[in-house]
């Protein structure tokens, strides 16, 4: 394989949680007073880290979220994580292919490090992260678009940034893994290739990605 690590984005990547957390996103922020559709949430928030979502709301209003709203937002998530969410299809495959073939390989989230647990642990995919497996934008200043978290994440797990992969499903994340100095691979199953400008592959399937990795173009 031509990299020395591959750095998964979490939601939407590897748990399909992108539906379920924009839509509750949508009808709190709505129910609060800051009409939002889902199409908006998407549009604004998918891959941001949760200060994105107080930044913008007080940049729009001039007013503030409640100082509860993380908390409130994130039990509704988890609850509705726990009777819904379901891995992205492929996503375990490619996994047990990474790890059977020792490829170094971890999770670089704008979520906290609680909905990464939950999540992985509710759609199975737990076995494959341990702690030193998993970051957070929590663990650094800025989450994405910036590039800290994907650095940090490239320091830790004792890689240089030029030798790292991102799977990304996020413009965002796409800008901070370019950023960062990293080729990143756009899944396109839940966003338009054309907003994943910048990746330096763009693929619809999860099962195509193992291919990918191991195809002879790119890096030597």
């Amino acid at each position: 394989m031509r990299y020395d690590l591959v750095i998964f984005d979490n939601d939407g990547v590897l748990v399909d949680s992108e539906p379920i957390s924009n839509r509750l996103l949508a009808a709190f922020l709505t129910e609060l007073g800051h009409p939002t559709s889902y199409e908006d949430s998407i549009r604004d928030y998918m891959g941001s880290a949760m200060h994105r979502v107080h930044d913008l709301v007080a940049e729009r209003t001039g007013r503030r979220l409640p100082a509860d709203f993380d908390d409130v937002f994130h039990a509704r998530v988890f609850a509705a994580f726990e009777r819904e969410l379901k891995p992205v299809v492929g996503a375990a495959d490619v996994l047990e292919k990474l790890a059977a073939d020792a490829v170094p390989y971890c999770v670089a989230s704008s979520g906290s490090h609680e909905r990464i647990r939950v999540g992985h642990r509710t759609a199975g995919l737990d076995r494959w992260f341990d702690d030193e497996r998993i970051f957070s934008s929590q663990d650094v200043g800025r989450g994405k678009p910036a590039p800290d978290l994907f650095l940090y994440a490239a320091e830790r797990m004792g890689v240089a940034p030029d030798r790292c992969v991102v799977v990304e499903d996020s413009p965002l994340g796409v800008e901070a893994a370019v950023a960062a100095g990293m080729d990143v691979y756009g899944f396109t199953a839940m966003t338009p290739a054309e907003k994943l400008t910048g990746a330096t592959r763009l693929f619809g399937e999860m099962r195509e990605l193992a291919a990918l990795l191991d195809g002879d173009a790119g890096r030597s």
